[in-house]
């Protein structure tokens, strides 16, 4: 008795579906794309027993560490490269998007693993070498030191020159208190054997000229508060250009309600002409 109403209420089934179908029901699914044009950055940090001293907390070359390292993280997109210098220079990283690596390394960073000295033209130039065969259309270095050039084979301002003619800005930084600070002695074997009171000397007139020769600017930090001050005002001067691109799709359902319908149309022809004909 109940099957012979099946069909009716499978052809309203298969109209309300029609109906729905009729009106092209459709996801819609939001998306975004973000092109970031990175820039590439080496950070050429001063590594030499003065960095030692302690008129930051807890001493020069640990403040700069750390507000290098927090710098690194909020440069998204950018690469990014590290040179340490004292009598020499080396590169502890190549350019690298890879921040998690780059903040090891910059971990890694520490006095005393290179000859003693300030060879400010070479940590210069070696920085300027991870950026020379770059095709980036913004390149910067950010120059830290405390002291006075007195090392290496090659001039600060003759680096400058380079980084000039190449489209490299480099920022510099000078490192240290105004007037005197508590320097480390140490020993043969590097161990601190004590500290004394020195001048603090470092040449700003320099550091000034190759700022300004190649389109940066020049900063003195006094403590790690004004140098945390200094490396958010670099990390706004140079912005990363990002640019969002968002789209709609819309996925039609329609055919899955018509393809409902159609199957209840079936199933009531086969209840209602066939089933229902071999009933008594």
């Amino acid at each position: 008795y109940y099957l012979r109403h099946v069909p009716f209420v499978l052809r309203i089934v298969a109209l309300a579906l029609l109906v729905v179908a009729l009106a092209r029901p459709q996801q819609i699914e939001h998306r975004t794309k973000t092109n970031a044009e990175g820039i590439d950055i080496v950070l050429a940090i001063d590594i030499s027993g003065s960095m030692l001293a302690g008129d930051f907390r807890p001493d020069r070359l640990s403040a700069a560490k750390e507000v290098a390292a927090s710098f690194v993280a909020d440069r998204y997109g950018d690469r990014i490269g590290l040179v340490v210098f004292a009598g020499e220079a080396f590169t502890q990283s190549p350019l690298t998007t890879d921040q998690p690596t780059l903040q090891t390394m910059l971990g890694r960073v520490r006095s005393g693993i290179i000859e003693d000295g300030t060879a400010i033209g070479n940590g210069l130039a070696t920085a300027i070498n991870r950026l020379r065969e770059r095709d980036s259309k913004s390149k910067v270095i950010i120059l830290l030191t405390d002291g006075v050039n007195n090392r290496g084979e090659i001039a600060p301002l003759m680096a400058a020159g380079i980084a000039a003619d190449m489209g490299i800005k480099v920022y510099t930084i000078g490192v240290g208190t105004r007037g005197e600070a508590p320097y480390p002695v140490m020993d043969d074997d590097g161990n601190v054997i004590q500290t004394v009171m020195m001048k603090v000397e470092i040449d700003e007139q320099m550091l000034r000229t190759i700022a300004s020769e190649t389109g940066g600017e020049y900063f003195r930090a006094t403590n790690k508060q004004t140098l945390a001050a200094i490396y958010e005002q670099i990390n706004t001067l140079e912005k990363t250009r990002v640019e969002v691109e968002e789209f709609t799709i819309a996925h039609e359902q329609f055919v899955l309600y018509l393809v409902a319908a159609l199957a209840a149309l079936l199933l009531e022809f086969i209840i209602k002409r066939i089933i229902l004909k071999r009933i008594p």
